[in-house]
């Protein structure tokens, strides 16, 4: 009987630590809860400088210092997925901002694609931006 009832205060203390453990525990951001935007979504044909905005979806924050991996830049909305231009980044001028210097070499639609990763979350942030090249 005394072993019973000692069993049982161990397993309830057990349970209320790893419950205290668990709400204890720092959340973690899912790649889902962040999305890039276009700052502009139309671009003059030539040489352009496309701003993008990196937020936290959760609180509307824009995010700094994520680390911009992979990026591409081609003519996929108007069917020409094999014409791409370079895309270089440039410094940002304000936090949760990032921009790409690029060549819009023709008017039409170009899909900005971009791969981050945000400091102190696990998986890959990726996004497919449309911006418009005008005359």
């Amino acid at each position: 009987m005394i072993f019973h009832s000692v069993a049982q205060f161990w397993a309830r203390a057990c349970a209320a630590l790893l419950v205290g453990v668990a709400l204890s525990a720092p959340a973690r951001a899912a790649p889902a809860d962040y999305r890039f935007e276009l700052v502009t979504r139309e671009a003059k044909v030539g040489e352009a400088v496309l701003t993008v905005r990196l937020v936290d979806t959760r609180s509307g924050e824009p995010v700094t210092d994520a680390v911009i991996f992979a990026k591409r830049i081609d003519m996929a909305p108007d069917s020409m997925d094999e014409m791409t231009s370079t895309l270089a980044q440039l410094p940002s001028t304000e936090p949760g901002l990032y921009r790409f210097k690029t060549q819009l070499t023709m008017a039409g639609g170009w899909r900005l694609s971009l791969g981050a990763k945000v400091q102190g979350e696990t998986g890959t942030v990726s996004d497919k931006l449309v911006v418009r090249a005008v005359p």
